[in-house]
């Protein structure tokens, strides 16, 4: 049985796309990084103790936890080497996206698969360039909601999609999980798809 431990709409939708059979169980753990924490540290650390402690709380029963499969993921935005999370309000927002006007930052995916007999993770890094942003532009998307629960305050696939003439890398990584880096770590554990 593959578990996603994530309450993300985006990441369940990718792996439904992808034909794998799955169940939603989110993990609620601190995501607050460690002082100097690298980007891809950070996000492969958190998607790997996502996975692990979801494993643990699902695998008290000894004959599912042989067939017990979870997927941890954690995406980051890093301008420079500065983590942009989930903004907390409108205000956060607009400047998390003043800074990324016009120019180019990486979205880092860590991606962690737990089995009873190993855990293994990977992180993807795909280079995003963004047009630069007039102060309406900015306040128009923040008006439309669309920022509120996204890392770095935009969505690719969504109204933002118009201000990003390029990206480098994997495009479902932005999205929020590089399917082809799951699928291999998957395809690991053996698990069968649609």
């Amino acid at each position: 049985m593959l578990v996603l431990a994530s309450a993300s709409p985006r990441r369940r939708e990718l792996l439904t796309q992808a034909g794998f059979d799955f169940e939603v169980y989110p993990a609620h753990i601190p995501e607050a990084p460690t002082p100097g924490e690298e980007p891809i540290a950070y996000a492969t650390r958190l998607a790997r103790e996502k996975a692990q402690t979801v494993f643990h709380q699902l695998s008290t029963d000894p004959e599912k936890r042989a067939d017990l499969t979870v997927l941890g993921a954690d995406t980051v935005v890093a301008l420079d080497d500065h983590l942009l999370g989930k903004p907390e309000d409108a205000a956060d927002a607009a400047r998390m996206l003043r800074l990324l006007s016009g120019r180019t930052h990486r979205v880092v995916t860590g991606i962690a698969v737990v089995t009873a007999e190993n855990a293994e993770s990977a992180a993807e890094v795909t280079l995003v360039s963004f047009n630069t942003l007039s102060s309406e532009e900015i306040d128009a998307y923040i008006a439309s909601g669309e920022p509120m629960d996204k890392a770095g305050a935009y969505a690719i696939q969504g109204r933002a999609a118009r201000w990003i003439p390029r990206i480098e890398g994997c495009y479902f990584n932005v999205v929020g999980l590089p399917i082809a880096r799951v699928a291999a770590l998957l395809e690991s554990a053996a698990l069968p798809t649609r």
